[in-house]
Protein backbone atom coordinates (compact mmCIF):
# COMPACT_ATOMS: atom_id res chain seq x y z
CA UNK A 1 0.00 0.00 0.00
CA UNK A 2 1.19 3.51 -0.81
CA UNK A 3 1.25 5.58 2.37
CA UNK A 4 -0.17 8.67 0.65
CA UNK A 5 -1.13 9.85 -2.83
CA UNK A 6 1.94 10.05 -5.05
CA UNK A 7 2.32 12.14 -8.19
CA UNK A 8 5.11 10.76 -10.37
CA UNK A 9 6.51 13.06 -13.06
CA UNK A 10 8.50 11.43 -15.88
CA UNK A 11 10.42 13.96 -17.99
CA UNK A 12 11.29 12.47 -21.37
CA UNK A 13 9.66 9.90 -23.63
CA UNK A 14 12.74 8.04 -24.84
CA UNK A 15 14.03 4.65 -23.75
CA UNK A 16 14.17 5.44 -20.04
CA UNK A 17 11.05 7.59 -19.92
CA UNK A 18 8.80 5.21 -21.83
CA UNK A 19 10.04 1.96 -20.28
CA UNK A 20 9.94 3.40 -16.76
CA UNK A 21 6.38 4.65 -17.17
CA UNK A 22 5.34 1.40 -18.86
CA UNK A 23 6.68 -0.73 -16.01
CA UNK A 24 5.31 1.61 -13.35
CA UNK A 25 1.78 1.50 -14.76
CA UNK A 26 2.00 -2.30 -14.69
CA UNK A 27 3.59 -2.66 -11.25
CA UNK A 28 1.34 -0.07 -9.61
CA UNK A 29 -1.90 -0.93 -11.36
CA UNK A 30 -3.91 -1.35 -8.11
CA UNK A 31 -2.69 1.99 -6.73
CA UNK A 32 -3.45 3.74 -10.03
CA UNK A 33 -6.95 2.25 -10.08
CA UNK A 34 -7.57 3.51 -6.54
CA UNK A 35 -6.27 6.98 -7.39
CA UNK A 36 -3.30 6.68 -5.03
CA UNK A 37 -0.71 7.05 -7.78
CA UNK A 38 -0.75 9.40 -10.77
CA UNK A 39 1.89 9.14 -13.51
CA UNK A 40 2.50 12.10 -15.83
CA UNK A 41 4.88 11.89 -18.80
CA UNK A 42 6.09 15.14 -20.40
CA UNK A 43 7.80 14.72 -23.76
CA UNK A 44 8.45 16.99 -26.78
CA UNK A 45 7.15 14.28 -29.14
CA UNK A 46 4.14 12.02 -28.51
CA UNK A 47 6.17 8.98 -29.53
CA UNK A 48 9.33 7.08 -28.65
CA UNK A 49 11.87 6.62 -31.44
CA UNK A 50 13.65 3.27 -31.63
CA UNK A 51 16.95 4.77 -32.79
CA UNK A 52 18.76 1.54 -33.84
CA UNK A 53 16.26 1.30 -36.71
CA UNK A 54 16.97 4.82 -38.03
CA UNK A 55 19.62 3.65 -40.56
CA UNK A 56 17.20 1.09 -42.02
CA UNK A 57 14.43 3.68 -42.10
CA UNK A 58 16.78 6.01 -43.98
CA UNK A 59 17.57 3.23 -46.46
CA UNK A 60 13.87 2.43 -46.97
CA UNK A 61 13.99 -1.04 -45.38
CA UNK A 62 11.51 0.01 -42.67
CA UNK A 63 8.61 2.42 -42.86
CA UNK A 64 9.17 5.54 -40.70
CA UNK A 65 5.93 5.01 -38.78
CA UNK A 66 7.17 1.62 -37.59
CA UNK A 67 10.33 3.13 -36.08
CA UNK A 68 8.26 5.11 -33.58
CA UNK A 69 5.99 3.95 -30.75
CA UNK A 70 2.93 6.13 -29.95
CA UNK A 71 3.12 6.87 -26.23
CA UNK A 72 -0.56 7.47 -25.61
CA UNK A 73 -1.40 4.00 -26.90
CA UNK A 74 1.30 2.26 -24.90
CA UNK A 75 0.99 4.34 -21.72
CA UNK A 76 -2.78 4.12 -21.48
CA UNK A 77 -2.78 4.51 -17.67
CA UNK A 78 -0.53 7.56 -17.72
CA UNK A 79 -1.18 11.19 -18.51
CA UNK A 80 0.95 12.11 -21.52
CA UNK A 81 1.65 15.81 -22.12
CA UNK A 82 3.26 16.93 -25.38
CA UNK A 83 5.52 19.72 -24.23
CA UNK A 84 9.00 20.61 -23.10
CA UNK A 85 10.21 21.07 -19.54
CA UNK A 86 12.37 24.19 -19.40
CA UNK A 87 13.29 24.34 -15.70
CA UNK A 88 13.01 22.17 -12.60
CA UNK A 89 13.01 23.38 -9.01
CA UNK A 90 13.25 20.11 -7.16
CA UNK A 91 13.48 21.79 -3.76
CA UNK A 92 9.92 23.03 -4.43
CA UNK A 93 8.90 19.89 -6.37
CA UNK A 94 7.99 22.06 -9.34
CA UNK A 95 8.60 21.70 -13.08
CA UNK A 96 8.12 24.56 -15.53
CA UNK A 97 7.09 23.59 -19.05
CA UNK A 98 5.81 24.90 -22.34
CA UNK A 99 3.23 23.19 -24.52
CA UNK A 100 2.02 23.95 -28.06
CA UNK A 101 -0.87 25.90 -26.54
CA UNK A 102 1.24 27.98 -24.16
CA UNK A 103 3.84 28.69 -26.85
CA UNK A 104 1.18 30.33 -29.01
CA UNK A 105 0.43 32.71 -26.15
CA UNK A 106 4.08 33.16 -25.20
CA UNK A 107 3.54 31.76 -21.70
CA UNK A 108 4.34 28.67 -19.66
CA UNK A 109 2.78 26.46 -17.02
CA UNK A 110 3.95 24.57 -13.95
CA UNK A 111 3.51 21.05 -12.66
CA UNK A 112 3.99 19.89 -9.09
CA UNK A 113 5.09 16.38 -8.27
CA UNK A 114 6.20 14.07 -5.47
CA UNK A 115 8.59 11.78 -7.37
CA UNK A 116 10.71 12.94 -10.30
CA UNK A 117 12.16 10.76 -13.07
CA UNK A 118 14.47 12.96 -15.12
CA UNK A 119 15.27 11.25 -18.41
CA UNK A 120 15.46 13.85 -21.20
CA UNK A 121 18.20 11.85 -22.95
CA UNK A 122 20.91 13.60 -24.93
CA UNK A 123 21.38 15.97 -27.85
CA UNK A 124 23.93 15.99 -30.65
CA UNK A 125 27.40 17.10 -29.60
CA UNK A 126 28.52 19.79 -31.97
CA UNK A 127 31.68 21.85 -32.36
CA UNK A 128 32.11 25.44 -33.56
CA UNK A 129 32.82 24.36 -37.13
CA UNK A 130 32.22 27.14 -39.69
CA UNK A 131 29.24 26.32 -41.89
CA UNK A 132 27.99 23.42 -39.76
CA UNK A 133 24.81 25.18 -38.72
CA UNK A 134 24.02 26.03 -42.35
CA UNK A 135 24.86 22.78 -44.12
CA UNK A 136 25.19 20.04 -41.51
CA UNK A 137 22.59 17.25 -41.30
CA UNK A 138 21.96 15.43 -38.02
CA UNK A 139 20.99 11.79 -37.60
CA UNK A 140 19.22 11.41 -34.28
CA UNK A 141 15.50 11.60 -35.09
CA UNK A 142 13.21 9.83 -37.54
CA UNK A 143 12.57 13.16 -39.27
CA UNK A 144 16.31 13.59 -39.86
CA UNK A 145 16.64 10.01 -41.14
CA UNK A 146 13.85 10.39 -43.70
CA UNK A 147 15.07 13.87 -44.62
CA UNK A 148 18.54 12.44 -45.27
CA UNK A 149 17.13 9.67 -47.46
CA UNK A 150 15.21 12.23 -49.54
CA UNK A 151 18.31 14.42 -49.70
CA UNK A 152 20.58 11.64 -50.98
CA UNK A 153 18.15 10.66 -53.74
CA UNK A 154 17.67 14.33 -54.60
CA UNK A 155 21.44 14.72 -55.02
CA UNK A 156 21.45 11.78 -57.42
CA UNK A 157 18.66 13.49 -59.38
CA UNK A 158 20.70 16.72 -59.52
CA UNK A 159 23.82 14.88 -60.68
CA UNK A 160 21.87 13.05 -63.35
CA UNK A 161 20.28 16.18 -64.76
CA UNK A 162 23.25 18.58 -64.82
CA UNK A 163 26.05 19.02 -67.34
CA UNK A 164 28.18 21.03 -64.92
CA UNK A 165 30.95 18.69 -63.67
CA UNK A 166 31.49 20.76 -60.50
CA UNK A 167 27.82 20.53 -59.47
CA UNK A 168 27.74 16.84 -60.36
CA UNK A 169 30.86 16.07 -58.32
CA UNK A 170 29.58 17.98 -55.27
CA UNK A 171 26.18 16.29 -55.49
CA UNK A 172 27.76 12.83 -55.57
CA UNK A 173 30.14 13.43 -52.65
CA UNK A 174 28.71 12.32 -49.30
CA UNK A 175 30.69 13.13 -46.15
CA UNK A 176 29.86 11.58 -42.75
CA UNK A 177 31.58 12.83 -39.59
CA UNK A 178 31.76 10.36 -36.70
CA UNK A 179 32.73 6.68 -36.72
CA UNK A 180 30.43 5.37 -34.00
CA UNK A 181 27.27 3.35 -34.42
CA UNK A 182 25.20 6.16 -35.93
CA UNK A 183 27.78 7.30 -38.47
CA UNK A 184 28.93 3.88 -39.67
CA UNK A 185 25.46 2.31 -39.88
CA UNK A 186 23.90 5.35 -41.55
CA UNK A 187 26.68 5.60 -44.13
CA UNK A 188 26.68 1.84 -44.83
CA UNK A 189 22.90 1.60 -45.27
CA UNK A 190 22.64 4.72 -47.43
CA UNK A 191 25.60 3.72 -49.61
CA UNK A 192 23.91 0.35 -50.12
CA UNK A 193 20.66 2.10 -51.05
CA UNK A 194 22.37 4.57 -53.40
CA UNK A 195 24.30 1.77 -55.09
CA UNK A 196 20.99 0.03 -55.80
CA UNK A 197 19.29 3.28 -56.87
CA UNK A 198 22.05 3.99 -59.39
CA UNK A 199 20.64 1.17 -61.55
CA UNK A 200 17.67 3.41 -62.34
CA UNK A 201 19.83 6.25 -63.73
CA UNK A 202 21.12 5.99 -67.28
CA UNK A 203 24.14 8.20 -66.62
CA UNK A 204 25.11 7.29 -63.02
CA UNK A 205 27.15 4.39 -61.69
CA UNK A 206 28.16 3.50 -58.11
CA UNK A 207 31.74 4.38 -59.01
CA UNK A 208 30.67 7.99 -59.69
CA UNK A 209 29.79 8.47 -56.02
CA UNK A 210 32.24 9.31 -53.26
CA UNK A 211 31.40 8.17 -49.73
CA UNK A 212 33.72 9.50 -47.04
CA UNK A 213 33.76 8.74 -43.30
CA UNK A 214 35.76 11.15 -41.12
CA UNK A 215 36.77 9.95 -37.64
CA UNK A 216 38.96 11.82 -35.17
CA UNK A 217 40.24 8.72 -33.34
CA UNK A 218 42.31 5.84 -34.69
CA UNK A 219 39.41 3.35 -35.00
CA UNK A 220 35.72 3.03 -35.84
CA UNK A 221 32.97 1.22 -33.94
CA UNK A 222 34.84 1.02 -30.62
CA UNK A 223 31.71 -0.61 -29.13
CA UNK A 224 32.28 -3.92 -31.00
CA UNK A 225 35.92 -4.34 -30.02
CA UNK A 226 39.20 -3.65 -31.77
CA UNK A 227 39.24 -6.75 -33.98
CA UNK A 228 35.67 -6.33 -35.23
CA UNK A 229 36.32 -2.63 -35.70
CA UNK A 230 39.23 -3.46 -37.99
CA UNK A 231 37.05 -5.92 -39.90
CA UNK A 232 34.36 -3.26 -40.37
CA UNK A 233 37.02 -0.82 -41.57
CA UNK A 234 38.28 -3.34 -44.13
CA UNK A 235 34.77 -4.09 -45.39
CA UNK A 236 33.93 -0.42 -45.85
CA UNK A 237 37.14 0.25 -47.74
CA UNK A 238 36.49 -2.73 -50.01
CA UNK A 239 33.31 -0.94 -51.06
CA UNK A 240 35.43 2.08 -52.09
CA UNK A 241 34.29 4.02 -49.04
CA UNK A 242 37.06 6.34 -47.86
CA UNK A 243 37.57 6.04 -44.11
CA UNK A 244 39.82 8.82 -42.83
CA UNK A 245 41.08 8.11 -39.30
CA UNK A 246 42.77 10.68 -37.03
CA UNK A 247 41.07 13.34 -39.14
CA UNK A 248 38.73 16.18 -38.16
CA UNK A 249 36.37 18.46 -39.99
CA UNK A 250 37.61 22.04 -39.67
CA UNK A 251 35.07 23.81 -41.89
CA UNK A 252 32.15 23.19 -44.19
CA UNK A 253 31.45 26.77 -45.20
CA UNK A 254 30.26 27.38 -48.76
CA UNK A 255 29.52 23.65 -49.17
CA UNK A 256 33.21 22.72 -49.03
CA UNK A 257 34.31 20.21 -46.38
CA UNK A 258 37.80 21.16 -45.22
CA UNK A 259 39.59 18.42 -43.29
CA UNK A 260 42.48 18.60 -40.86
CA UNK A 261 44.71 16.70 -43.31
CA UNK A 262 44.34 19.55 -45.82
CA UNK A 263 41.74 17.98 -48.11
CA UNK A 264 39.01 20.21 -49.54
CA UNK A 265 35.91 18.32 -50.64
CA UNK A 266 33.11 20.19 -52.42
CA UNK A 267 29.96 18.46 -51.17
CA UNK A 268 26.26 19.08 -50.85
CA UNK A 269 25.89 16.42 -48.13
CA UNK A 270 27.56 16.59 -44.72
CA UNK A 271 26.13 14.32 -42.02
CA UNK A 272 27.19 15.03 -38.43
CA UNK A 273 27.14 12.02 -36.08
CA UNK A 274 30.11 12.92 -33.85
CA UNK A 275 28.64 11.89 -30.51
CA UNK A 276 26.12 13.25 -28.04
CA UNK A 277 26.08 15.39 -24.92
CA UNK A 278 23.68 15.63 -21.95
CA UNK A 279 20.43 17.45 -22.53
CA UNK A 280 20.60 21.20 -21.71
CA UNK A 281 17.66 20.77 -19.32
CA UNK A 282 19.99 19.20 -16.76
CA UNK A 283 21.74 22.55 -16.34
CA UNK A 284 18.36 24.17 -15.59
CA UNK A 285 17.80 22.12 -12.44
CA UNK A 286 18.99 22.29 -8.83
CA UNK A 287 20.22 18.69 -8.94
CA UNK A 288 23.91 17.66 -8.61
CA UNK A 289 25.85 16.98 -11.82
CA UNK A 290 29.27 15.56 -12.65
CA UNK A 291 32.00 17.24 -14.71
CA UNK A 292 30.39 16.01 -17.95
CA UNK A 293 27.04 17.57 -17.09
CA UNK A 294 25.23 14.33 -16.21
CA UNK A 295 23.26 13.79 -13.01
CA UNK A 296 25.19 12.10 -10.23
CA UNK A 297 23.32 8.91 -9.43
CA UNK A 298 23.65 5.98 -7.05
CA UNK A 299 23.66 2.34 -8.11
CA UNK A 300 19.96 2.33 -7.15
CA UNK A 301 19.38 5.03 -9.83
CA UNK A 302 18.44 7.72 -7.31
CA UNK A 303 20.01 11.15 -7.74
CA UNK A 304 22.90 11.31 -5.29
CA UNK A 305 22.17 13.17 -2.07
CA UNK A 306 18.63 14.10 -3.11
CA UNK A 307 15.37 12.49 -2.09
CA UNK A 308 12.53 11.66 -4.51
CA UNK A 309 14.62 12.25 -7.65
CA UNK A 310 15.65 9.48 -10.06
CA UNK A 311 17.44 9.20 -13.38
CA UNK A 312 19.00 6.74 -15.84
CA UNK A 313 20.25 6.50 -19.41
CA UNK A 314 22.22 9.23 -21.18
CA UNK A 315 21.31 11.84 -18.56
CA UNK A 316 22.73 9.87 -15.63
CA UNK A 317 26.20 8.98 -14.39
CA UNK A 318 25.44 5.53 -12.93
CA UNK A 319 28.15 3.52 -11.10
CA UNK A 320 29.05 0.24 -12.79
CA UNK A 321 29.10 -2.23 -9.90
CA UNK A 322 30.25 -5.04 -12.24
CA UNK A 323 33.50 -3.25 -13.14
CA UNK A 324 36.73 -4.27 -11.46
CA UNK A 325 38.04 -0.79 -10.67
CA UNK A 326 36.42 1.95 -8.61
CA UNK A 327 34.78 4.96 -10.24
CA UNK A 328 33.62 3.09 -13.35
CA UNK A 329 30.34 4.24 -14.90
CA UNK A 330 27.88 2.41 -17.14
CA UNK A 331 28.14 3.27 -20.84
CA UNK A 332 25.44 5.55 -22.31
CA UNK A 333 23.99 2.81 -24.53
CA UNK A 334 20.45 1.67 -25.31
CA UNK A 335 21.29 -1.70 -23.79
CA UNK A 336 21.90 -0.13 -20.39
CA UNK A 337 19.06 2.41 -20.70
CA UNK A 338 16.36 -0.23 -21.22
CA UNK A 339 17.60 -2.37 -18.33
CA UNK A 340 18.08 0.61 -16.03
CA UNK A 341 14.51 1.72 -16.70
CA UNK A 342 13.16 -1.56 -15.32
CA UNK A 343 15.20 -1.28 -12.12
CA UNK A 344 14.28 2.40 -11.83
CA UNK A 345 10.55 1.67 -12.05
CA UNK A 346 10.86 -1.14 -9.51
CA UNK A 347 12.76 1.08 -7.09
CA UNK A 348 10.16 3.84 -7.27
CA UNK A 349 7.44 1.28 -6.54
CA UNK A 350 9.52 -0.16 -3.68
CA UNK A 351 10.18 3.31 -2.25
CA UNK A 352 6.48 4.16 -2.28
CA UNK A 353 5.65 0.84 -0.62
CA UNK A 354 8.44 1.08 1.95
CA UNK A 355 10.51 -1.82 0.56
CA UNK A 356 14.30 -2.12 0.02
CA UNK A 357 15.72 -0.80 -3.24
CA UNK A 358 17.44 -2.88 -5.91
CA UNK A 359 20.97 -2.24 -7.19
CA UNK A 360 21.48 -1.95 -10.93
CA UNK A 361 24.07 -4.50 -12.06
CA UNK A 362 24.32 -5.61 -15.66
CA UNK A 363 27.43 -6.99 -17.29
CA UNK A 364 27.82 -5.81 -20.88
CA UNK A 365 26.72 -8.70 -23.13
CA UNK A 366 28.11 -7.48 -26.45
CA UNK A 367 27.36 -5.36 -29.51
CA UNK A 368 25.99 -5.76 -33.01
CA UNK A 369 26.26 -3.39 -35.96
CA UNK A 370 24.91 -3.42 -39.50
CA UNK A 371 27.09 -2.56 -42.49
CA UNK A 372 24.28 -2.61 -45.02
CA UNK A 373 22.09 -5.35 -46.46
CA UNK A 374 23.39 -8.82 -45.48
CA UNK A 375 26.55 -7.33 -43.96
CA UNK A 376 27.43 -6.73 -40.32
CA UNK A 377 29.75 -7.26 -37.36
CA UNK A 378 28.99 -8.56 -33.88
CA UNK A 379 30.73 -9.41 -30.63
CA UNK A 380 28.57 -11.43 -28.24
CA UNK A 381 30.00 -12.74 -24.96
CA UNK A 382 33.47 -13.04 -26.43
CA UNK A 383 32.32 -14.58 -29.71
CA UNK A 384 32.95 -12.64 -32.92
CA UNK A 385 30.72 -12.82 -35.97
CA UNK A 386 30.85 -11.04 -39.31
CA UNK A 387 29.03 -10.91 -42.62
CA UNK A 388 25.57 -12.45 -42.98
CA UNK A 389 25.42 -14.15 -39.53
CA UNK A 390 26.22 -10.86 -37.79
CA UNK A 391 23.68 -8.99 -39.93
CA UNK A 392 21.00 -11.58 -39.12
CA UNK A 393 21.85 -11.40 -35.42
CA UNK A 394 21.65 -7.59 -35.58
CA UNK A 395 18.12 -7.78 -36.97
CA UNK A 396 17.03 -10.53 -34.59
CA UNK A 397 18.32 -8.69 -31.53
CA UNK A 398 16.69 -5.38 -32.37
CA UNK A 399 13.44 -7.05 -33.42
CA UNK A 400 13.31 -8.60 -29.95
CA UNK A 401 13.94 -5.21 -28.33
CA UNK A 402 11.60 -2.95 -30.29
CA UNK A 403 8.57 -2.22 -28.04
CA UNK A 404 5.10 -3.77 -28.52
CA UNK A 405 4.06 -6.89 -30.42
CA UNK A 406 2.36 -4.64 -32.97
CA UNK A 407 5.68 -3.05 -33.96
CA UNK A 408 7.53 -6.39 -34.02
CA UNK A 409 5.01 -7.93 -36.43
CA UNK A 410 4.95 -4.87 -38.71
CA UNK A 411 8.75 -4.64 -38.90
CA UNK A 412 9.07 -8.39 -39.56
CA UNK A 413 6.43 -8.15 -42.30
CA UNK A 414 8.31 -5.27 -43.95
CA UNK A 415 11.58 -7.19 -43.86
CA UNK A 416 9.86 -10.21 -45.40
CA UNK A 417 8.29 -8.18 -48.19
CA UNK A 418 11.59 -6.39 -48.83
CA UNK A 419 13.16 -9.79 -49.46
CA UNK A 420 10.51 -10.67 -52.03
CA UNK A 421 10.28 -7.39 -53.96
CA UNK A 422 12.59 -4.65 -55.17
CA UNK A 423 13.43 -1.65 -53.05
CA UNK A 424 11.29 1.47 -53.41
CA UNK A 425 13.67 4.26 -54.38
CA UNK A 426 11.86 7.57 -54.44
CA UNK A 427 12.45 10.98 -52.90
CA UNK A 428 9.52 12.64 -51.14
CA UNK A 429 11.35 15.83 -50.27
CA UNK A 430 8.16 17.86 -50.71
CA UNK A 431 6.92 16.29 -47.46
CA UNK A 432 9.25 18.67 -45.64
CA UNK A 433 7.43 21.65 -47.20
CA UNK A 434 3.88 20.37 -47.78
CA UNK A 435 2.34 23.82 -48.32
CA UNK A 436 4.91 25.10 -50.82
CA UNK A 437 2.93 24.20 -53.97
CA UNK A 438 -0.31 25.61 -52.58
CA UNK A 439 1.38 28.84 -51.50
CA UNK A 440 2.75 29.35 -55.01
CA UNK A 441 -0.72 28.88 -56.44
CA UNK A 442 -2.35 31.26 -53.96
CA UNK A 443 0.26 33.97 -54.53
CA UNK A 444 0.20 33.49 -58.28
CA UNK A 445 3.94 32.87 -58.43
CA UNK A 446 4.05 29.54 -60.23
CA UNK A 447 6.41 29.91 -63.23
CA UNK A 448 3.81 28.42 -65.59
CA UNK A 449 0.94 30.48 -64.18
CA UNK A 450 -0.64 32.48 -67.08
CA UNK A 451 -1.03 35.43 -64.73
CA UNK A 452 2.77 35.70 -64.64
CA UNK A 453 3.90 34.19 -67.90
CA UNK A 454 1.13 34.26 -70.55
CA UNK A 455 3.41 32.55 -73.06
CA UNK A 456 3.73 29.56 -70.71
CA UNK A 457 0.01 28.84 -70.80
CA UNK A 458 -1.62 26.56 -73.31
Amino acid sequence: MVKERARILVVGGGYVGMYTALRLQHRMRPEIARGEVEITVVTPDPYMTYQPFLPEAAAGAISPRHVVVPLRRVLDRCRVITGEVTRIEHARRTAHLTTPATREKGGAETLTYDELVLAPGSVSRTLPVPGLVDYGIGFKTVEEAIGLRNHVIEQMDIASSTRDPAIRDAALTFVFVGGGYAGVEALAELEDMARYAARSYHNLTPEDMKWILVEASDRILPEVGEEMGRYALTQLRRRNIQVLLRTCLTSCADRVAVLSDGQRLPTRTLVWTAGVRPHPLLAATDLPRDDRGRLKCTAQLAVEGVEHAWSAGDAAAVPDVTAAGPGALTAPTAQHAVRQAKVLADNIAHALRGRPLRTYAHRYAGSVASLGLHKGVAQIRGHRLSGYPAWFLHRAYHLSRVPTVNRKVRVLAEWTLAGLFRREIVSLGSLEHPRAEFELAVRGKHPLDPRINPKGSS
